[in-house]
């Protein structure tokens, strides 16, 4: 998707954390006008700064976007120095747990509003975020939603609401459950006699690698799986302990995603 209309009419940016940030470097290697771009950040970074964006306390009127990537526990303190506005600018939150109608409570109904959950691989262009729309917004917004997500990643479209606590608790949460699963099996590494380092490097190389290979191949997840278990190998002696079905992965994850799942409805409420 072309981004002509946001490069004319402008989009704002409120507030430019790390996934702010990230989505600026995207969209402008993406080809957004740097001009066309205005940040409103109390403490912008110098990284920020040095892009040619416009770094101010207030914003066009009638931009093309308004995207929302402040702490939730701000937003409301955020929004009022805004103009009022309008159904023809979109309004994409990237805050956890504010909900629509709260958004819709504090700009108006009237107000075109995409809500998603994007993950932190957004900073490498490696990011999934999930999106779903309140009833103003066009087909052509929620088109410029996932292309302006579609920057720093992949995207999936939402049925309902509802179902960003579990996309939360899923790829929201998910990066920290990886980065924990590297963490542990350098740790088994070294319980078997290697250095740290070497663990370390085993365990992120094997992680990097199995996951790269399960983008890029059409077999399943399953399927590679039962490729490399051989009968009464190795690695089905390691299985049967991670797929005990009371202690192992697959009750684990469940109960860490709806713990997750169960934070976020929460916050939201």
């Amino acid at each position: 998707m072309e981004f002509s209309d946001l490069n004319r009419r402008g989009l704002v940016l409120l507030g430019c954390g790390k996934m702010g940030s990230a989505l600026l470097a995207g969209w402008l290697s993406k080809g957004v006008n740097p001009d066309a771009v205005t940040v409103i950040d109390p403490a912008p970074s110098d990284w920020v700064k040095a892009q040619g964006v416009r770094i101010g306390t207030s914003a066009p009127s009638n931009p093309a976007a308004l995207i929302l990537a402040v702490k939730p526990q701000m937003m409301a303190d955020a929004l009022v120095q805004l103009p009022p506005i309008e159904g023809e600018t979109l309004v994409l939150s990237i805050a956890a747990g504010t909900s629509i109608a709260t958004l819709e409570d504090i700009l108006g109904e009237g107000t075109a509003i995409v809500r998603s959950m994007p993950n932190t691989p957004a900073a490498v262009g490696k990011g999934i975020s999930a999106i779903v729309g309140n009833n103003t917004v066009t087909p052509e917004q929620v088109d410029l939603a996932e292309a302006l997500l579609g920057a720093v990643g992949d995207t999936v479209r939402l049925q309902t609401e509802a179902q960003i606590d579990a996309v939360t608790g899923v790829s929201g949460s998910g990066p920290a459950y990886v980065f924990h699963l590297i963490e542990a099996l350098a740790d088994a590494g070294t319980a078997q006699g290697l250095s740290a380092p070497v663990a370390m490097k085993l365990a992120k190389a094997t992680v990097i690698g199995a996951a790269a290979l399960a983008d890029n191949t059409d077999e399943t997840p399953t399927q590679l799986r039962e490729n490399v278990s051989s009968p009464g190998g190795t690695t089905l002696a390691a299985l049967k302990v991670l797929m005990d079905p009371e202690h192992g992965f697959p009750q684990l994850l469940k109960d860490a995603v709806k713990a997750a799942a169960n934070r976020g409805r929460e916050l939201g409420s």
